[in-house]
């Protein structure tokens, strides 16, 4: 009988690795998404929380929404780039819309902010942004 239960659980085990085995590799890359629109407050209060929306294109229906990737590139400079995943194994169909995402603020310096959201490459490969100042009062 425990010869029976071992060969059962090593058929088991066995199956669970094959089931975990990908040969087709990974099936989404993440992508920067461009930036249409963002909505912020006309001025800030030091040590508040805001709440920022930000309007991105979403070209097909492979393409989901990840969050976000805000850099500080100086003390009050932010970089915000909206990251997607997109999969790769299938057929996309054209969606070509706007959504809305938030994230949350909290403002820890006493220095206007400029926030630079990314909308994509120019001509030449540079990235271009949207740029909004807030005064911090």
């Amino acid at each position: 009988m425990r010869r029976f239960v071992f060969i059962l659980g090593t058929i088991i085990l066995s199956l669970g690795f094959y089931g975990c085995n990908d040969d087709d590799g990974v099936n989404f890359h993440f992508a920067a998404l461009e930036v249409v629109a963002a909505e912020l407050p006309e001025s800030f209060d030091l040590n508040g929380q805001y709440q920022i929306t930000v309007t991105y294109f979403r070209p097909d229906d492979c393409t989901f929404f990840e969050g976000f990737d805000v850099v500080q590139e100086d003390t009050t400079i932010r970089n915000v780039i909206v990251v997607g995943s997109v999969i790769t194994n299938r057929e996309c169909a054209e969606k070509a819309e706007e959504v809305e995402a938030t994230f949350n603020f909290v403002v820890l310096h006493d220095q206007d902010y400029l926030f630079r959201f990314w909308q994509g490459q120019d001509e030449n490969g540079e990235p271009q942004y949207l740029e909004i100042e807030v005064p911090v009062n």
